[in-house]
């Protein structure tokens, strides 16, 4: 396979992945007989929407489950690759089922497309029976079908910013954007601001809650959706707010997945949920970028914002191999008498294009900020409000990003290099 092809093909399963729901929290064991198809259940694994599965890949077809069932009690799950003719498949797994439990799901893996094998195998019990190859996709896809009720709730999207430095404004565009979604398209928008000590967003909204995030993350054996909604501070018609403290009357030292929980109920209680994450990086802020839907990082055109872009960039690329690459946003472009690097210098490293480049507009942003009010409530006709709308589409896919001519990286070190006397 050329270059191109796998990577086309890569880019067709990024896209296929996006419309799959999380699946449970399930056991999984695959016995596989080829490289080619362990290979892609591993890396299905890894991917966000199976956090909660326990996948163990064993090399070995059916004997080897026979054997391992014999002394050990099945899982919710077992995958199973078989290369023997379907006669003899038949035979093999009608021998395993002595040793399953009755509400153990089956996959099969098989090497012949033979309808009339499908058909007895469907009427055998076999939740599913699949042609090798296989791609990863395939893998969350059916796992996915089996174990997610299509009748339930839908899950709202999860859309994390994060800053690439701290003071660059990441917070007071998550909040605009999640404004601009609530009003222009009407639907129900939340808000969780994750910075416990120092969060904005109740300043941002003009909002003084008497309770918030806090008091869900402290207190983990209550939440469900009718204790979040309680939290919740109203501010506006389709937009709520889970607001941070902002008090130093504590540390805020949290567990991975202290915010686990309080995500997926907040994303079974909206369709949009805005993570405002602070600029650390800890165990909790790490797996929530990891677990979220969409990520966008905002930087200001600088060389130090640039090196910080860049490891979050491919931190997750790594974290989230089966995602699209971060959203970049460039804000604060053209401060007066700084040394800048250009847009297209700055995102040639990264390999992607910026989703918006915001102008350095002190006046709009601080009479916003100073009055508790969103960018498009104090002047709904300013340029900046325009791209606030341009970025709630394409976070909502309702279009994508327009592709911006590249540019050379232009010596950018050399820039802020100490010039010679």
């Amino acid at each position: 396979m050329t270059n191109l092809a796998y990577e086309e093909t890569e880019a067709n399963e990024v896209a296929a992945m996006q419309a799959l729901r999380p699946v449970p929290r399930i056991s999984i064991q695959a016995f596989c007989e080829t490289e080619g198809v362990a290979q892609p259940i591993e890396r299905a694994g890894e991917d966000r929407r199976m956090a909660k599965a326990h996948l163990k890949v064993h090399m070995g077809g059916v004997a080897t489950a026979i054997e391992l069932y014999q002394s050990a009690p099945t899982p919710n799950l077992i995958i199973l690759e078989s290369r023997k003719e379907p006669r003899e498949m038949l035979q093999s797994l009608n021998e395993l089922a002595e040793y399953c439990d009755p509400t153990t799901k089956v996959i099969v893996i098989g090497h012949y497309n033979d309808v009339g094998l499908y058909r007895e195998l469907i009427r055998s019990g076999i939740s599913e029976y699949i042609v090798a190859p296989i791609s990863m996709a395939d893998m969350v896809s059916v796992v996915s079908t089996i174990f997610v009720d299509p009748d339930s709730d839908p899950i709202g999207r999860s859309i994390a910013f994060i800053g690439a430095k701290g003071g660059v404004g990441s917070s007071t565009i998550a909040h605009n954007v999640a404004w601009t979604m609530s009003s222009l398209f009407e639907s129900e928008v939340t808000v969780a601001d994750l910075d416990l000590a120092f969060g904005t967003a109740n300043i941002n909204f003009d909002q003084d809650p008497a309770q918030g995030i806090a008091e869900a993350v402290f207190s983990p054996e209550r939440i469900d959706e009718v204790y979040l909604d309680r939290l919740l501070a109203q501010c506006s018609e389709h937009l709520s707010l889970l607001a941070a403290p902002s008090t130093l009357e504590r540390v805020y030292d949290f567990d991975q997945d202290a915010f686990a929980q309080i995500i997926d109920t907040a994303q079974r209680s909206a369709p949009l949920l805005v993570l405002d994450v602070p600029h650390i990086w800890t165990g909790w802020s790490k797996a929530t970028l990891a677990k979220a839907d969409e990520v966008v990082v905002t930087a200001t055109p600088e060389l130090a914002n640039l090196r910080n872009t860049k490891n979050i960039v491919d931190m997750l690329k790594r974290l989230r191999p089966n995602d699209p690459a971060p959203k970049l946003i460039i804000n604060q472009a053209g401060v007066p008498k700084r040394p800048e690097i250009k847009p297209a210098d700055f995102t040639e490293p990264l390999g992607i294009e910026p989703m918006a480049v915001i102008p350095f507009e002190p006046l709009l942003f601080g009479n916003a900020s100073n009055n508790g009010r969103m960018l498009g409530e104090m002047d709904a006709a300013h340029p900046i409000v325009a791209i606030m709308h341009e970025m709630a589409h394409v976070l909502t896919g309702r279009s994508e990003i327009k592709a911006k001519k590249k540019a050379g990286l232009g010596g950018i070190l050399g820039r802020f290099a100490p010039k010679k006397k």
